[in-house]
């Protein structure tokens, strides 16, 4: 990620701050619309769930200038995942919900530049989380082996 890259996000996470709860209830809602299923995985007050959605998409977005840290911690969700039975097919769910989500808090300000940007950053950040779930596949087998 370049520092403009991060600059960008970091720009347009605080542009969506002031509607956090909003943002967090619009990105449930379009999830479970686009995949009913995943609704099975959430458990629990909603809103508590949204608070600790944009926690995590801050704590990622602001760690971005310091990977080498914020890897580890995102493979290790990856890997508590796995137990909950998360697909690969999920991750696209997912991105596409959050992008569109992006889209609405930020109306014209979510220009081509920021999607591809947020894009690219979802896909690092998801394919930082499945080599955390195939870590955990991994040693499941050889546990059963």
């Amino acid at each position: 990620m370049t520092a403009q890259e991060i600059s960008l996000l970091k720009s347009s996470l605080q542009k969506i701050a002031p509607i956090a709860e909003q943002a967090a209830a619009l990105f449930y809602a379009r999830l479970f619309e686009l995949d009913p299923a995943l609704r099975e995985f959430f458990h629990g007050d909603m809103r508590e769930q949204g608070r600790q959605l944009m926690q995590m998409v801050g704590f990622a977005v602001n760690g971005l200038d310091r990977l080498d840290k914020l890897a580890p911690a995102v493979r290790q969700l990856g890997r508590r995942q796995a137990g909950a039975h998360v697909k690969a097919s999920h991750y696209e769910t997912i991105g596409t919900a959050w992008l569109w989500t992006l889209e609405k808090g930020l109306g014209a300000e979510f220009t081509e530049e920021t999607r591809a940007v947020w894009g690219k950053t979802y896909w690092l950040l998801a394919e930082t989380m499945r080599a955390g779930t195939r870590d955990a596949t991994a040693m499941h087998n050889r546990a059963v082996a």
